[in-house]
């Protein structure tokens, strides 16, 4: 049986849920638009209570624990014409050869990382975004700027009118899906995480306006 939406308007669909489980049911889709976890052991590190004091710590502390099982990996790259996973890198034995990397060279200095890689199914030379949007009301440890979300849509091209995000997190993903009128859907195992990203697509259709991130 097909999964209940937790949220559904305006071409922007919400499934609360294992994107394990909800996958298979769900039908073909022009864009896979996503940011899974990396494997890395950020449920512990800085991410852990980076951004506004009292929203950011994550409410699955293993969160960042493992990757994804390369089943997961089978699933997306099946339902999508076109592929857009950020932290690539780590999911080298999950995806196959590809020349078509972004780079996002955020330059925040600090331990932090210069950039952050994306593995793409897209046939063409490697593109970097160089623009650092400074994230406003964080609700996340790893949320990524709309404005990122925004050009990683432009390069799909005109032809992507449906995309998907089996690891929406707080929404940025169908934020910027809802800017440039696509539908999208996103999944998202913590409630938490659905209720937030439900709250700022109603802070949109409110004020008209991207989304603060």
């Amino acid at each position: 049986m097909k999964p209940t939406p937790y949220y559904d308007q305006n071409g922007i669909t919400i499934y609360h849920g294992d994107c394990a489980q909800i996958l298979p049911f769900l039908d073909p889709v022009d864009l896979l638009l996503t940011d899974p976890p990396y494997g890395i052991g950020e449920h512990g590190g800085k991410c852990r209570t980076r951004g506004q004091p009292g929203k950011v710590k994550h409410v699955n502390m293993g969160w960042d624990r493992d990757i994804p099982p390369r089943f997961i990996f089978d699933q997306m790259l099946a339902l999508a014409s076109v592929h857009i996973i950020w932290g690539g890198n780590y999911f080298t034995e999950c995806l196959p050869p590809s020349m078509g990397w972004l780079y996002w060279r955020k330059l925040m200095g600090g331990d932090f990382s210069d950039g952050e890689l994306a593995w793409t199914s897209r046939p063409v030379a490697l593109k970097e975004f160089t623009k650092c949007p400074k994230v406003m009301g964080r609700v996340h440890p790893c949320q990524k700027p709309v404005e990122l979300m925004n050009w990683c849509l432009s390069l799909a091209g005109d032809n992507a009118h449906t995309v998907l995000d089996p690891f929406m997190g707080s929404g940025t993903t169908l934020v910027a899906a809802k800017n440039k009128g696509k539908r999208c859907i996103g999944i998202e195992r913590e409630e938490a995480y659905c209720k937030m990203a439900v709250q700022r697509l109603n802070q949109q259709s409110l004020f008209q306006i991207e989304d603060p991130k």
